[in-house]
């Protein structure tokens, strides 16, 4: 079964088999895991990523049927929430609007010290559409994401509705790529630890299947340039060896330096007794 599927899949579940295998033989169910010596390195794979333009995004985002969903993508495009658990997740009260500040509770990450909650800027890209969604909330609603609260509820389904309705092309791994997009735009502007703080990842992570390189950082280095070209210090050029040497001028008197140079020069004309250096008796 497995020898049909992805090499990062398998490698996946192979991962978990020995999670499984393992809690067994701590509870003394077995007596050894099979799963034990099986090597099964973590893969990076960057093939799936796909940067989703701000051209596109409009696209999508004026093909969407309603305000609420309107929200649902920008969430996950402007925010980088997790689709669905932190969109479902998230109240009118955790959102800030005198700091302009969004309270993120992630399930993925609720074992975490963190306890998986993080506070994200209330990005310009992402206020309209959640000012638009505040306006048409009923009196006393707890939810900013109403419907699609159902187990059942399928939103990449109808997230690709939308993408053939505006006539693109789908891209891999829909919401994800949402995620890796901002992560990108992002990690131009502020530091590592930040960035990741606000995607809810670690840098190892954000690096080995989030961050992209994208054709805008090629146009940015050849107008800019990568690297700043600096002119080379020209030193003078040297004297001739036919050119007349400067007279050299006289030492001052420079206190100590001076009276060391009189000691050597003392030293110097001293002469050494003919019978040598050795001492005449011997103990």
């Amino acid at each position: 079964m497995l020898a049909s599927k992805a090499e990062t899949t398998v490698r996946r579940e192979v991962k978990r088999a020995k999670r499984f295998f393992c809690a067994a033989l701590r509870k003394q169910l077995i007596s050894e895991n099979p799963f034990a010596d099986l090597p099964c390195p973590a893969q990076v794979n960057k093939s799936r990523l796909s940067f989703v333009t701000e051209e596109i995004t409009q696209q999508v985002l004026a093909h969407c049927p309603d305000t609420e969903w309107r929200l649902i993508f920008a969430l996950s495009r402007y925010g980088a929430l997790r689709c669905p658990s932190e969109h479902l997740s998230l109240t009118w009260a955790d959102v800030d609007w005198e700091r302009e500040r969004i309270t993120i509770r992630a399930r993925k990450t609720e074992h975490h010290r963190s306890g998986g909650v993080r506070q994200i800027p209330l990005f310009p890209e992402l206020k309209p559409h959640l000012e638009d969604a505040w306006q048409l909330a009923e009196e006393g609603q707890e939810h900013i994401i109403v419907r699609y609260r159902k187990r059942n509820a399928n939103l990449r389904t109808q997230l690709c509705r939308i993408i053939k309705r505006a006539g693109l092309d789908q891209w891999p791994r829909l919401f994800h790529n949402l995620r890796t997009t901002r992560e990108t735009e992002l990690a131009d502007h502020f530091p590592p630890h930040v960035v990741c703080y606000w995607v809810d990842n670690s840098e190892k992570v954000a690096q080995d299947h989030y961050l992209q390189v994208t054709t805008d950082h090629c146009e940015r280095a050849l107008k800019s340039g990568a690297i700043p070209v600096q002119k080379a210090v020209q030193q003078p050029a040297a004297s001739s060896r036919t050119a007349q040497q400067k007279t050299p001028q006289p030492l001052k008197d420079c206190g100590v330096m001076l009276n060391l140079a009189d000691a050597c020069e003392k030293t110097r004309d001293a002469r050494v007794p003919p019978r040598g250096v050795e001492p005449l008796f011997s103990d």
